[in-house]
């Protein structure tokens, strides 16, 4: 079994990785280059990128749009040839403003999860952007195919499978985890990859299926390669880089956490989601975090009754307050010290070329 370059948009990358979308303002333009110069796929997050900027809380579209043109336009400065995305969670309200001017940047793609995006493709028509989604299980890539199919004849240029590890919202319920109602991520690929074969048929296309959750080290990689994924989306893992756009004091939270210290946390979006343990965890665990300020920004928040205001509790934990919601994956708790993005990249190729090997691949 052969190591496999990755192509999206008619671009190549070297290594099958992508490195996913984090917010609010994780994984932005300098998180972006170093990746890109690496040999692996971009993604900055589109959560709330203006949050530092003045007059985001009196008009967040437009300071957001104004802090994406920024931000992407400065890792065109740089990498004007790499493969850059964005992360355009459905479950923000303004989703179609917001994909509608994506859609005009200089992006090889939107990948949309937080929810089923049905209607992606409405806002790329006639645009070089392509739209990907994000699912968690493979009966929502059936639903997602079938309709982009039936309602745009359009196809997705890749499907990100993300598994019960991931960090920040989590694609299955409380009572899922409860219940033990979930799907392994290996289980995840190999039902989509036999979904997605009349598609790819109908078409005369391959769509990538890219494994997500959980994803540490190039063991975890060629794991995923094996049962049949065509690549990996990595995310955690680079936070505690030099190059990352987190504060110190976030990347000081991951470097510290112990397994126990990885906990799954409630979030006014409706979804559970993981965290690291803190003052914000702790103190929710008796009473609910008072809002100091709303900007709208979830469909299906509630504004009354919340734990907490997402966007308030990930805009400060980014910018400095180790006491603000510290999103992470499962294996946070194995990232030991601070590096950077090149050598992380380059370990994990070395391990999953190793292990590739020993099963008869290279």
């Amino acid at each position: 079994m052969n190591l496999k370059p990755l192509t999206i948009n008619g671009k190549t990358v070297r290594f099958p990785i992508i490195q996913g979308g984090m917010g609010i303002r994780i994984s932005l333009s300098k998180l972006a280059k170093a990746c890109m110069n690496s040999g692996i796929v971009a993604t900055i997050s589109a959560a709330q990128v203006g949050f530092l900027k003045k007059g985001f809380r009196q008009n967040p579209l437009e300071t957001n749009k104004v802090a994406l043109k920024e931000e992407i336009s400065e890792i065109r400065r740089v990498s004007p040839k790499g493969i850059l995305g964005v992360n355009l969670m459905h479950a923000i309200n303004d989703f179609d403003k917001y994909a509608s001017f994506l859609a005009t940047q200089d992006i090889d793609f939107i990948v949309s999860g937080a929810g089923l995006p049905l209607d992606l493709p409405e806002y790329l028509k006639g645009s070089n952007v392509k739209g990907a989604f994000i699912i968690s299980s493979a009966r929502a890539a059936k639903i997602m195919l079938r309709s982009w199919d039936r309602r745009y004849q359009y196809m997705p240029a890749f499907i990100v499978c993300e598994g019960p590890l991931a960090g920040g919202h989590l694609g299955f319920s409380k009572e899922d985890f409860e219940k033990g109602n979930i799907e392994d991520l290996e289980s995840i690929i190999i039902t989509t990859k036999e979904i997605i074969k009349p598609f790819e048929e109908k078409y005369g296309i391959s769509i990538p299926v890219i494994a997500a959750g959980g994803i540490h080290d190039g063991h975890d990689m060629a794991k995923m390669l094996k049962v049949g994924s065509d690549g990996v989306q990595i995310a955690t893992r680079f936070i505690a880089t030099h190059e990352c756009d987190a504060s110190d004091e976030y990347k000081e939270m991951i470097i510290n956490a112990k397994e126990e210290d990885i906990v799954r946390v409630d979030s006014p979006a409706g979804l559970p989601g993981r965290a690291v343990r803190n003052y914000l965890t702790k103190t929710l665990e008796n009473h609910n975090i008072k809002v100091s300020y709303c900007v709208n920004c979830l469909k299906t928040c509630k504004k009354v009754g919340i734990p907490y205001c997402i966007t308030e509790q990930l805009g400060n934990s980014s910018n400095g307050d180790n006491k603000g919601l510290i999103f992470t994956g499962a294996k946070a708790h194995l990232i030991k010290k601070m590096d950077y993005v090149d050598n992380i990249v380059k370990q994990i190729i070395f391990e999953c070329k190793k292990d590739l090997s020993m099963a008869g691949g290279k």
